[in-house]
C-alpha cells in the first residue's frame, strides 16, 4: 500500500480520539479497538480491496461485517468478525472499504487505512 498523504485533520482525530493517552504498541492496540468498537456500525457490507496471505478474501468479494474481532485477537492488527461461507472468521480491516455503511462507519474504517498507509505500526 503506497504511503498516505499526511493528513492533519485526520491525525488530530487519530491522537485525539484513538490513541489519546497511549503509551506504548498495547495501550494503541486497545485504544484503535475501543476507537472502531465505537465508530463501527454493524453490520454493514465491505468490499476486499487486498488480498492477505492470512485472509481467504479474494480482492473485488463482498462480505458483511457483523462486529470487532475480540481484543485479545486485534494486539498487533485490527480484525473485523464476517460472514463467509456460512461462518463467523475474523479477516484484517486493511483489507476490506465500507461500501453500505453509515458516515460514522466509513470515516472510522477510513482512519484505519490511513493509519496503515502511513506506515504506523501497534
Amino acid at each position: 500500500m503506497p504511503k498516505a498523504t499526511r493528513d492533519s485533520e485526520r491525525e488530530k482525530r487519530i491522537h485525539d480520539e484513538a490513541i489519546v493517552d497511549c503509551y506504548g504498541p498495547e495501550e494503541q492496540a486497545l485504544g484503535w479497538h475501543y476507537y472502531l468498537e465505537d465508530r463501527l456500525r454493524t453490520p454493514f457490507r465491505a468490499r476486499c480491496v487486498a488480498t492477505r496471505a492470512t485472509s481467504p478474501l479474494r480482492e473485488g468479494e463482498e462480505v458483511t461485517v457483523t462486529a470487532m474481532a475480540p481484543e485479545g485477537d486485534c494486539e498487533h492488527d485490527m480484525l473485523v468478525m464476517i460472514t463467509w461461507e456460512d461462518r463467523k472468521l475474523a479477516v484484517p480491516l486493511a483489507q476490506l472499504e465500507a461500501i453500505d455503511a453509515d458516515e460514522e462507519t466509513t470515516e472510522a474504517v477510513a482512519d484505519w487505512h490511513y493509519w496503515v498507509a502511513r506506515g504506523y505500526e501497534l
